[in-house]
């Protein structure tokens, strides 16, 4: 049976460009970094360029970046390590309802220590207002999160606007831009962002590998102790191998991350008209404006979204009811309850997100299998 993989929003397949990036640093150049020797130090070279690789496309300085094993792990880095920094006995802490379980949970836990926190709602395009965030701000305020883009629905938060405000205010910013990344300009400097989180499985590169972006002066406390690697910040042994890979990804990013926004965009609109728009069985989730161009979540009436799920595996097309790390798609999407849905739209929620390698005869296969699977006669126009 023929595949389809229509979920890269979950994950990318590696590039077979950054898996022979990684190779030798796998085989042959397994030097540990910290060695003087030229095993030691051919290793640290590679870490310091895939840094540098990291930094340009954020258009930061190589010595902002610290590595850590993923997106996760990036986002409690950056909310736990400043707040232990600067913060440790309380204060205010605001985030959105939108946002991924990694920001939400962590920023749950923090209140049940003491911290107060405001999560903000969206309106029903899925989006924070500006204005929201200014008038929950308070004299205690300490710290705002907000993701660049949602990873269920592609819908892109107002950064810019937030970060004035948050710059203003003088109150440290995160951003958690794991799903944006790549897909539209994320540089710190510009939008007044003190924090930002990447990871390299979103853009073609390994698992367990992320980054932190932290801005110049800005102090954070290690939740892990042991040697002085990533700035005292991550102990531990570099993953070289995972590190290059990613480097090597965003590299390839820089180069051709206009061709693949370009193509997404076209695929995605191809998908919407012949699909969704004017249609009655389908329900657009969010809007065409102001979202990435490679997710597209929609709800099919009168159909659960675990049976589509299901069907659609069967007839070999991968989709998803949202975000992979949540539970399954038995749990309702706290991303869609916050935008409003409920009863069907809700529970017949399905994401689609194209990689670069998608195809239009992809696409119009997986606008078939829908069909078929919404109970409609197949359209052989």
């Amino acid at each position: 049976m023929e595949r389809i993989y229509l979920d890269y929003a979950a994950t990318t397949p590696l590039d077979e460009r950054v898996l022979a990036a990684m190779m030798p640093y796998l085989t042959s150049e397994f030097g540990n970094p910290s060695s003087l020797h030229r095993f030691g130090q051919t290793a640290r070279a590679a870490v310091q360029t895939a840094r540098r690789q990291v930094a340009t496309v954020l258009n930061v300085d190589a010595k902002d970046i610290v590595f850590t094993g993923g997106g996760t792990e990036a986002d409690n880095l950056a909310v736990l390590g400043y707040l232990r920094a600067s913060c440790p006995s309380g204060g205010h802490i605001v985030t959105t309802a939108v946002e991924h379980a990694a920001i939400l949970q962590t920023f749950k836990a923090l209140a049940e220590k003491g911290y107060d926190l405001t999560i903000l709602p969206v309106g029903a395009d899925g989006r924070v207002a500006p204005d929201s965030v200014r008038q929950a701000l308070r004299d205690d305020t300490v710290l705002i999160s907000v993701m660049a883009a949602n990873n269920e629905t592609g819908m892109i938060q107002p950064i810019e606007e937030i970060g004035t405000i948050a710059h203003e205010a003088g109150i440290v910013f995160h951003v958690d831009a794991v799903q944006g990344f790549g897909w539209f300009p994320l540089h710190p400097l510009a939008r007044h962002i003190d924090l930002l989180s990447v990871a390299a499985h979103k853009i073609y590169g390994p698992k367990g590998c992320g980054a932190l972006y932290i801005r110049r002066g800005l102090e954070l406390q290690p939740d892990m102790y042991g040697g002085p690697q990533e700035r005292h910040l991550r102990a531990g042994t570099e993953n070289v191998a995972a590190l290059v890979g990613f480097g090597k990804a965003c590299e390839l990013l820089a180069a051709e991350g206009e061709k693949r926004v370009r193509h997404a965009y076209a695929l995605k609109a191809l998908f919407y008209k012949e699909l969704i728009a004017g249609s009655e069985t389908y329900c657009l989730n969010g809007t065409l404006e102001n979202s990435l161009p490679h997710i597209i979540n929609f709800s099919i009436a009168h159909k659960d979204r675990a049976v589509v799920l299901i069907a659609a595996d069967c007839k070999g097309l991968a989709l998803s009811a949202g975000s992979a790390c949540e539970s399954g798609a038995a749990q309702p999407s706290h991303v869609l309850t916050a935008m409003g849905l409920g009863g069907e739209e809700l529970y017949g929620s399905v994401r689609l997100s194209l990689g670069k390698d998608t195809t239009e005869a992809d696409i119009r296969k997986a606008i078939e299998i829908i069909r078929t699977i919404a109970g409609e006669e197949p359209n052989h126009g």
